[in-house]
This record gives C-alpha cells, sequence and structure tokens, in this order.
C-alpha cells in the first residue's frame, strides 16, 4: 500500500511539472512597446490641405506678340534676368518701321506748313489793323477795309487747320508706332524668362481664340513666390487670413517655412463632387525662404486656428478611436485602457484635459500585433529618448 501510495505521489508530481511546462510554453509572451512619457508644453489645432498644393509666381506671364510674324531678333536665354521693359522678341517689321518714319515726316512737314500758315495769319491782322486806323482817320475806304478784315480772318482759319493737321499727323504716327509695337515683345515686370518658344527666323502666329497654344516667352518673377493649396470646405470656414502658418515642400523635407494666409478664395472648387475644396494662399514671412525654390514645386501647409502654450499633452499617434489610450502598467507590467478627454489637437499632439497624469506612459505603436489592454508588454524604446 505504502509503495501503490507512493507511486500516485509520484505521478500526480509529474503530471504537475508537465502542465506547468505546458503552461511555461504557451503563457502570453510581452508584446515590445514604444511609450511617450505625458508630459506638458504647447498644442496647436491646425488644419492641413486635402491634397497637394502648389507653389505659384506672384507674377506670371505668358507672353505672345499680338500679330504673327517672322522672328527676328530673340535676345534673351531661358534662366536670363529681365527688366521690365526690356525687349524679349521682335518680328520682321521694316515695313512698319518706314511707315512710322513716313509718318513722322508727314508730321514734320504739317508742323512747317502750319508755321508757314501762321506767318501769314500774324501779317494779315497787322495789315487789318493798320488798315482799321487808316480807316479811322478816313484814307482808307470801306471797301479797303473789309478786304484787309476778311484777309486775316481766312489765313487766322488757314493756321488754325494748319495746325489741326499736326494732330493729325501725331495721330497717324501712334497708330503707325502701335502696329509697329505689336511686333515687339517687352518685359511687363523684372523676372526671369522660363521659357521659349521659337528661334529667330521661325514664324510665331497668336493663338486663336479658345485654342491655347505655348507662349512664346515664359515669364517669372522668382522673388514673389507663395503656394496656393486646397482645403476641405468643412475646414475652409475657420481660416482667416493672417492666420500662422506652415510651409512643407517634398523637394525639402528637412525643412518647414513659416507663412501666414494671405488670401482664402471666395468660392468652392468642385471638380471633384465628393471632395469639395477651398483655395487658400500662403506667403513666406521672409521672402529669402523662397529663394531657390521654384514655381510649380508640390506643397503642403498647416494653417494654425488656435494655440496653448502649457498644457498636458501627448503625441497624436497614442490616441485611438473613442479618444482611449493605452498606458503602461510598470508594476504589472501590463497595458490598460484609459478614457480621457481631449482638447486641441494636430497630427502631432493632442491636449489632454483629463484621464492622463504627467509621468504616464502611453503606448505609441498601437499598430503592432498583439497591442491591446490587459497584454503583458516590455518598453522597447522610450520615444524622444535614446535607445
Amino acid at each position: 500500500m505504502v509503495k501503490s501510495g507512493f507511486r500516485w505521489l509520484l505521478l500526480a508530481a509529474a503530471l504537475a511539472a508537465v502542465g506547468g511546462l505546458v503552461y511555461y510554453l504557451n503563457r502570453p509572451r510581452p508584446v515590445a512597446v514604444v511609450v511617450a512619457v505625458v508630459s506638458r508644453g504647447p498644442v496647436q489645432d491646425t488644419v492641413a490641405n486635402t491634397r497637394a498644393g502648389t507653389v505659384k509666381a506672384q507674377r506670371r506671364a505668358s507672353l505672345s506678340p499680338a500679330v504673327g510674324g517672322q522672328i527676328q531678333q530673340l535676345p534673351v536665354r531661358k534662366g536670363e534676368r529681365v527688366e521690365a521693359g526690356q525687349l524679349l522678341m521682335e518680328l520682321w517689321n521694316d515695313d512698319l518701321r518706314a511707315r512710322v518714319e513716313l509718318a513722322r515726316e508727314e508730321q514734320r512737314s504739317a508742323a512747317a506748313r502750319a508755321r508757314e500758315a501762321c506767318v501769314v495769319a500774324a501779317v494779315a491782322r497787322q495789315d487789318a489793323r493798320r488798315l482799321e486806323k487808316l480807316f479811322e482817320k478816313g484814307v482808307a475806304s470801306d471797301e479797303q477795309r473789309d478786304d484787309a478784315v476778311g484777309q486775316a480772318q481766312s489765313k487766322s482759319a488757314a493756321c488754325e487747320a494748319a495746325r489741326a493737321r499736326i494732330a493729325v499727323s501725331k495721330a497717324r504716327v501712334a497708330v503707325a508706332q502701335a502696329a509697329l509695337d505689336k511686333t515687339r515683345l517687352v518685359a511687363p515686370f523684372a523676372g526671369t524668362v522660363a521659357e521659349i518658344n521659337g528661334e529667330v527666323g521661325e514664324f510665331v502666329t497668336p493663338s486663336p481664340i479658345g485654342i491655347p497654344t505655348p507662349p512664346a516667352v515664359d515669364l517669372v518673377d522668382l522673388e514673389r513666390l507663395y503656394v496656393s493649396a486646397p482645403i476641405d470646405e468643412v475646414d475652409a470656414p475657420a481660416i482667416r487670413a493672417g492666420m500662422t502658418a506652415r510651409i512643407s515642400l517634398d523637394a525639402f523635407r528637412d525643412r518647414r517655412f513659416a507663412g501666414h494666409v494671405s488670401r482664402v478664395a471666395s468660392y468652392v472648387l468642385d471638380r471633384e463632387k465628393q471632395a469639395r475644396t477651398v483655395e487658400v494662399e500662403v506667403d513666406f514671412d521672409d521672402p529669402a525662404d523662397s529663394a531657390g525654390l521654384l514655381p510649380g514645386y508640390s506643397a503642403d501647409i498647416e494653417v494654425v486656428l488656435a494655440e496653448r502654450r502649457d498644457v498636458l499633452r501627448v503625441p497624436t499617434e497614442a490616441v485611438l478611436e473613442g479618444n482611449r489610450v493605452l498606458v503602461f502598467d510598470a508594476a504589472g507590467g501590463r497595458l490598460q485602457a484609459r478614457d480621457i478627454h481631449v482638447g486641441l489637437h494636430n497630427w502631432q499632439y493632442t491636449e489632454v484635459l483629463s484621464g492622463l497624469r504627467a509621468g504616464d506612459r502611453v503606448v505609441t505603436s498601437v499598430d503592432r500585433e498583439g497591442v491591446q489592454a490587459g497584454a503583458p508588454a516590455v518598453i522597447e524604446k522610450t520615444a524622444g529618448a535614446d535607445d
């Protein structure tokens, strides 16, 4: 009996050992998590564009001659800086130049004839005054006096007509010059030549109505750039001109540019019926920041709607649906779900009004497998701290 009882005791011990081994092998393994320490700091309420925005120039002109013709001069090159009024392109216009010169010669001729006519008119007036005095003395007859006065009036009218012909000649010069100017393309403002379509000797034609064609010269003012970006129609009503904004560009991922809202469009774009947007324009606070940027770069904007300086905050990536976070319990080595009341938030930080205390550690790696309330966990890394 003693041996039989001992065997049963050994069997029970073996079963317990096997059960313990099975439990050990199948026990829940702690999941490695990244945590962030709840702390105090500034939090901003921001909105961002729904689709990529674009860097644009405040002044950009797609220029083409008003008339067609053969390119005679092309004194600028792509990338060249030009001043306002500088010649960019000139078509063959020798015939129009000749017409301008002819009109100017006619103007000079008209001026000479006017001087002649007015001198004759002045002499006629003197003769009329002289005969008036002789008539008063009884030396001249009525017929002589009337003839002299009539001659004076006629010559004065001829003088006025000659002067009017000068004005007509000036107008003809202006008409001829306007026709000539249509063949010359000049810079309307100082800028950089971005594109030239044409070479000396080639023919250019103006764009037909309603049919866009490449410009002869594309002129851009690179010193005055801004960003235009679409904001969802739901967020747009809260944005006002003058609000602080941040600008980021794909071409310069390591930089952020300070800016401010300069314009909010007064209409909604409905190019995509289910994603209606409002165009918002942001200027660079420091024009030097835009140096080296090119119109056409893709850009994003983040408009600051409100800001609080010293508040309790957590990384926004730690906040789950329903305003819940997972807190690492150091004593139990497990994750606890915690409901929180939030305030301002953006893509980086969320303000915590209640539910957490400074020093709590919240999980930011919430998308890892096994990260859930009640799960055993170990800290792999504390966000913001050295590995």
